[in-house]
Parts: structure tokens; sequence; C-alpha cells
């Protein structure tokens, strides 16, 4: 294993800033569908139900594996030629994404809601498409044995995300709020024009983010193509088109199962469904519950977002050298307690009333755990891809987790009506939500270890069979 020093000196490596800023272009949309047209939407006089079952665009993403089969295999006319197949993709999606925003800052919810989710359900599929791309164009920045780099590079995306993320929603908020006080009636219609600006500096950035050849990929998915073709025995171009198809929707899928063994790949999906749930219904509801509680948008901008992000940047990195210290599964499950705890302080200023120094308290806390869940999560499902399906396989688990948080999650609005406001019991039922993942990881904890072992990740502290050199 690598010194200290060794291993930190992979942070400041030139493809790890290319990483943080693909987490970046990732995590500035969910500000969009997030933090802005929930807050919106509120202020626009909808109820709590209203703003809970309209994030369920978020759903998107835990279907965009479906079509991921696709965004790795078409490449777009000119841009691919002039861009790569990853970055093409990236700056088509980002067009729409900007289109999206002019749209908004015409728009007014309460006169045409459906109108307004139904752009911000443009903006989710524009988001979750590029994260196919994005997602791939990271792993990819990295080889396929470097299980050291794929954990810093794990940290540097979340980085990235959260980044976007957090730092984005200073820059709407305090945008907004600024609009406010200066009188302009239609002040997030203008935050979103404004927004549109760091659209177009994340494409500039984008420039500089290099591609590698897809020739490898290109072959093995090719040679896929001929042994389904060859089984099929279909004629001529028919029989080629159809074999392009089958590789394209099936390979990726079955290729998962094949290499991991059917039960302990069902037994992952399901931890992976489950593991991040009660912090979603929180996440959902918590710009919500601050303004409820009496805290204003500038109030949210630097606790929730400005500190938030230092603690989530500093704690991310801490969070992938001790999933190396001690292994993934042994993390996994110190995140999934760290989450459900930390509701409880939520539970706590609900109960105790407006408190900055609680609310600084309980948002640092809930940052630093779900930066250690999210960089452990995010390394556990990279090195489980095949590089031939890289696009696909990610997308698939990334969305099957997505899909526990977006989906349940978009009746934590409606779970808050229903108990009438109260707060307190709400955050104490999130609290007991992460139990189901954690008994489905306890039941495979060591297949777990037997299947990391191959891409030579370190497992509840243990060095697997392969003890080389770059074994995590």
């Amino acid at each position: 294993m690598r010194s200290f020093s060794e291993s930190l000196s992979i942070y400041f490596e030139r493809r790890m800033a290319r990483i943080l800023l693909l987490g970046i272009i990732s995590g500035f949309p969910w500000v969009l569908i997030g933090s802005c047209l929930s807050l919106w939407l509120k202020e626009d006089g909808l109820s709590r139900t209203t703003v809970g079952w309209a994030s369920l665009i978020f759903g998107v993403y835990a279907f965009n594996f479906l079509w991921a089969p696709l965004i790795d295999r078409i490449r777009l006319p000119l841009l691919t030629k002039r861009l790569g197949h990853r970055r093409a993709w990236i700056v088509a999606l980002q067009v729409v994404i900007l289109a999206c925003l002019v749209l908004w800052s015409a728009a007014q919810p309460s006169a045409d809601l459906g109108g307004v989710v139904a752009i911000g359900l443009v903006i989710a599929i524009a988001s979750a498409t590029q994260d196919i791309a994005i997602d791939a164009l990271r792993i990819e920045q990295i080889g396929k044995t470097e299980s050291e780099a794929m954990a810093a590079g794990a940290a540097t995306a979340v980085v990235g995300w959260w980044t976007g993320f957090k730092l984005g929603g200073v820059i709407a908020l305090e945008t907004a709020q600024a609009f406010q006080n200066a009188g302009v009636e239609d002040y997030w219609q203008a935050t979103f024009l404004c927004l549109g600006a760091l659209v177009v500096l994340c494409n500039i950035g984008l420039a500089f983010v290099r591609e590698t050849t897809a020739s490898e990929r290109i072959a093995a998915q090719a040679e896929d193509d001929e042994r389904i073709a060859s089984g099929l025995a279909l004629p001529g171009r028919f029989g080629r088109v159809v074999a392009w198809f089958a590789g394209t929707v099936a390979n990726p899928l079955t290729s998962f199962f094949r290499r991991n063994g059917f039960a302990i790949a069902a037994a992952v999906l399901g931890f992976v469904f489950l593991f991040k749930i009660g912090e979603a219904f929180l996440g959902r509801m918590s710009i919500i519950f601050y303004k409820e509680i009496g805290f204003s948008k500038s109030e949210i901008a630097l606790y929730s977002k400005g500190l938030g992000w230092v603690v989530t940047v500093a704690f991310t990195v801490l969070g992938s050298f001790f999933a190396i210290r001690i292994g993934l599964v042994r993390a996994m499950f110190a995140a999934g307690i760290a989450m459900a705890v930390t509701n409880l302080l939520f539970a706590t200023l609900a109960w105790t009333g407006k408190s900055e120094f609680l609310f600084a308290t309980a948002v640092v806390v809930d940052d630093l755990t779900s930066a250690f869940a999210t960089v452990i999560f995010v390394a556990f499902i990279s090195m489980l891809v095949d590089r031939t399906y890289t696009a696909t396989q990610y997308a698939l688990l990334a969305s099957i987790g997505t899909a526990g948080r977006t989906l349940f999650a978009a009746s934590s609005g409606a779970l808050v009506d229903w108990l009438e406001g109260d707060w307190g019991t709400f955050f104490v039922i999130t609290t007991l939500m992460v139990t189901p993942s954690l008994v489905c990881l306890w039941a495979i904890r060591h297949k777990l270890r037997d299947m990391l072992a191959g891409t030579r990740v370190q497992v509840f502290g243990k060095k697997p069979e392969d003890t080389s050199e770059g074994t995590a």
C-alpha cells in the first residue's frame, strides 16, 4: 500500500482537475430543479404537497439506464468528430438546459404550473442523460487497475458535484435575494437568466477535458455484436442491425450479472436501491423546513450552501482515505449509521425552534455524513463496471440508487402534511429508513468481499488474495 504522501499526491494530478469540472457540470442542474424550483413554487403560494410531488421529475435519474446504451453507442453527427463521443453528448445537452432556463425566465408557476414543471422535467432529462456521458468520461480518465486513483477520482467527482450544487446554490439564492431586495417582481425569472451564464462557463471549461480514444471500446463492442450475429444466424444487413440492437441493450446488462453472479448482483442492486432513501426524504423537504422555521434565503445560502460546501469538500477527501484504510463495506456501514443519526439533529431543531447555532451544527454534520456516504458509494459502483460498457453499467447502478431516493422521496411533502407539519416526527421517521439497507448489506458482506477482490479493493480492512502493488 502506498504511503500517505503518495496517496495524497494523486489528488493533485491534472486528471483530477478535469474530473472536478465534470462533477461541477453534473451537480449544477440539481440546483435548478431542486433548490430553485422548490423555493420558487413555495414562494409563489403552492403547498408543501405540491412541491413534494413536483419533485417527481427527479425520477428520470432513476431510469436513465434505459437509454444509457444508446448514449454509449450513438455518435452525434459533426459534434462527435470535433469534440469526441462523450464531450459531444455533454455539450449538446448543456445547450438544452440553457434553452430551458430562457423558457423559465418567461414563466409563472401560479398561472402555468404544468408548463413550469414540464420545463423542469426537460432539464432533469437533459441532466440525467448528460450524467451518463459524464460518469463514463470520468471513469475513463483512470486506468482499469488503478484502485487508489479510482477512489481519489470518486472523491474528486463528489467534491465537484457538491461544488456545483452548493456553490451554485449560493449563487442562485443570493442572486434571487438581491433581485427581490431591489424590488424586481419576477426575481426568480431574472435569476434564471443569470444562471445561464454559469452553463456557458461550464462548456468553455469542458474544452480542457481530454477524452481518451474509443478504439478499444468500439472494437470490443463490435466483437460482441459479431458474436451475437453468429449466434442468431440471421442473414446480411438485417442480422447486423439485430445484433447491434441486442449488443447495445442486452450486453451491458447481462455482462454485469455474468461477471458477478446473479445472486450477488441482485443483492448488490437491492442495497444500492435502499441505501440513501432516508437522506433523500430529508433533502427533498429541507429547504422548505428552513424557510418555515424562519430562516431567510441569505441565511440558507450561508449555512446550507456556503458552509456546507466547505465541510463537504473536506470530508469527501477524508472519506476516501477512510474507505481505503478500513475497506468499503465497513465504511458503508459507518456511513449509513451516521446518516441516520444526523437526521435527529434536525428533529431537535424542529422541536426547539429557530437557532442559528443548531442550524449550522445540523447542516455541518449532515454534509459531513452525506459526503462520506457519497464518495464511498461512488467508488464502490465505479469499481464494478465493465469498461466495454462503462456508461451503461454505471448508469444502471447509479439509476437504481437514484430510484430509491427520488421515487419514494416524492411523497415527503405529503408525509409532512399528513403529520400536520410535525417536522420533528418526520425527521425521526427518516432516521429509521436506513435500517433495511444495512440489513441487506450485512447479509451480503462476505460475498461482497469476494466480488470486490477481483477489482483489488480492500474490503472489511482485509486485503484480497492478490496483494500486488496498487492494492487498496
